[in-house]
């Protein structure tokens, strides 16, 4: 039974340079891979044609909008696959800025890619993970990338954190995309972020990047700028805001 451990990703800044005629914003950010929150996912045969079991803590709304099932049936539409239950044990806590759904969006193109041998290269799951979501490609290759657009267009980079312990605290408040983007203020920021981490030390980040959502999101929710404060405080060299939040993240030397 096929199986995989889904890691979620924190923006190393974020920069929201404007809004689009199409609704969406172009932006500037650094997805980094981590594994502070995993889901877990497998898939197993069904004499039925599909099932998806959900185990969560948290309320995820109905199956049927759930990114897991509409990445089986974009392959199914194309595959004819069926057959298939998939099972997710889910940990990556939601309005949090660290990209849950849509790992597990990418996890499970992968996965059933495996499972049912299909000859699927990188470049066309991606092409199927951007129906999904602006930053499920991402998960795809699951490597440090410098996003662009609406974060759709990425590009790898040269960044490593290992020498790092990721600190995450995700407290009870939950940000909304749609919350967090309704009081953004967009800027176009002469600061290129893919530079900043391939070429200025870790411990001067915090001089370079920021990330544009923490303005108004911790306006909202004051206790999320309180933890990146604790953090500073408790001897991070880099600390700030995941995506659009509420998950707050920290850099410190092992």
């Amino acid at each position: 039974m096929p199986t995989s451990l889904i890691n979620c990703k924190i923006n190393l800044g974020l920069n929201i340079i404007r809004k689009r005629a199409d609704g969406y914003h172009d932006l500037q950010t650094v997805f980094y891979p981590t594994e502070a929150f995993t889901d877990h996912l497998s898939v197993e045969p069904i004499a039925e044609d599909f099932d998806f079991v959900c185990r969560s803590a948290e309320d995820i709304g109905p199956s049927a909008d759930n990114l897991c099932v509409k990445a089986f049936r974009l392959l199914q539409r194309d595959y004819g696959i069926h057959g298939a239950r998939l099972v997710l044990d889910k940990q990556i806590p939601t309005g949090a800025g660290l990209g849950g759904g849509s790992a597990d969006a990418a996890f499970t193109l992968k996965l059933l890619a495996q499972h049912f041998g299909l000859q699927i290269d990188n470049a066309v799951l991606k092409e199927y993970a951007a129906q999904l979501g602006s930053d499920v490609p991402f998960f795809v290759d699951n490597l440090p990338a410098y996003a662009q657009g609406r974060g759709e267009i990425i590009s790898p980079v040269d960044v490593d954190l290992s020498s790092y312990h990721i600190m995450v605290v995700k407290p009870e408040v939950s940000v909304s995309t749609r919350e967090a983007y309704a009081h953004v203020r967009p800027h176009e920021s002469d600061v290129n972020f893919a530079e900043v981490v391939c070429h200025v030390p870790v411990h001067e980040w915090k001089n370079y990047l920021f990330n544009d959502f923490e303005d108004s999101v911790f306006e909202l929710y004051p206790q999320l700028a309180d933890i990146k404060q604790k953090f500073y405080k408790d001897g991070a060299v880099y600390a700030a805001m995941s995506g659009s939040g509420s998950a707050v993240f920290g850099l410190f030397p092992k």
